[in-house]
């Protein structure tokens, strides 16, 4: 266990000094564990393993490969942002995989949450190992651990999904994080050179909108999560609350209620807003959004997506509600 504690010397990482002294020792520890042999990511798009294939195209450039598996459970425009950045302007090897109809189509009718999440685990796992057999010569699985994932959970990140591959495909683990804490991974994401929108990207649950998409996920309910969601950012942002809440999102339940539209009567979903500030994530209390934010932020919902009647705001606490609703 010695190898998986933080030296009580280490010193926070909370400028761009200590950043770039990090990223420098970093860079030469990569260098003599890589050597020159191959290494192998799964690159979600969130803050941690972002910052780890900055940190490998930096140490062993085309050495690395980032697997993107677009799942269909993904934020508006991830996908997108993540082929941007690490395949356009950093050059990476890239390999992007559309695995969208695959997983939908294994979640069809699934509405129980820990199978919706037993069965995201599981297919991605299937998807990654797919990749990893199409590579020669891979030695090394870098992986975006920090050091919460180790108290709580042990060496290996459980929401990025890979720690189930089979036996012939051990691979010696990478994980320059491991002794990083998410505040100081920022800090050396920034300095590395990461757009602000992924490094202080908010947390995101390893099953993405699965899990608020509530009950069995169908397309078009998905599609309302993912459009709502993009609007309530956008807003946020506008506002000056991106950077104030620790954690804002949409949710559409499997359920529909009488409204009117154009004059005509619809039968439609609703949209709830979560909007909560933690500092640990144990307890949590709600934002107090102004009304007026709220009303213009759901005057947009409801005119701009599609089978969306109403807006409701989630005032419940932690506890007795969780952050998330699944």
């Amino acid at each position: 266990m010695a190898n998986n504690v933080r030296p009580e010397t280490m010193e926070r990482i909370t400028t761009p000094e200590l950043a770039r002294a990090f990223i420098d020792e970093q860079l030469t520890a990569l260098r003599e564990q890589i050597g020159d042999k191959k290494v192998l990511l799964a690159l979600s798009g969130g803050v941690d393993s972002s910052v780890v294939a900055a940190l490998l195209i930096k140490a062993v450039g085309k050495q690395l490969t980032c697997v993107h598996v677009n799942h269909g459970l993904l934020r508006k425009g991830e996908p997108e942002q993540v082929i941007q950045v690490f395949r356009n302007e950093m050059d990476a090897n890239l390999v992007y995989v559309d695995a969208v109809d695959r997983f939908l189509d294994k979640l069809a009718g699934v509405a129980e949450p820990e199978q919706k999440r037993r069965i995201i685990g599981a297919e991605f796992i299937r998807v990654f190992e797919e990749e990893a057999r199409k590579l020669d010569g891979i030695e090394f699985l870098a992986q975006g651990t920090i050091y919460p994932d180790i108290l709580e959970s042990g060496p290996v990140k459980a929401h990025h999904n890979v720690g189930g591959l089979p036996e012939d495909l051990r691979f010696e683990l990478v994980e320059p994080l491991k002794f990083l804490y998410k505040d100081e991974v920022r800090v050396v994401g920034h300095e590395l050179g990461l757009p602000d929108n992924m490094v202080y990207r908010q947390p995101f649950p390893g099953p993405g909108l699965g899990v608020r998409c509530v009950g069995a996920i169908t397309r078009d309910r998905l599609e309302a999560v993912r459009e709502s969601d993009a609007i309530l950012r956008e807003e946020f942002a506008k506002n000056g609350l991106a950077g104030k809440v620790w954690q804002y999102f949409t949710i559409v339940p499997d359920f529909k209620s009488t409204g009117i539209k154009d004059g005509l009567r619809t039968y439609d979903w609703p949209v709830v807003i979560r909007a909560v500030n933690t500092r640990d994530a144990v307890t949590a209390t709600v934002e107090d959004v102004p009304f007026a934010l709220l009303q213009h932020i759901t005057a947009r919902i409801t005119g701009e997506v599609k089978g969306v009647n109403r807006v409701l705001f989630d005032l419940t606490p932690k506890p007795s509600g969780t952050i998330e609703w699944e």
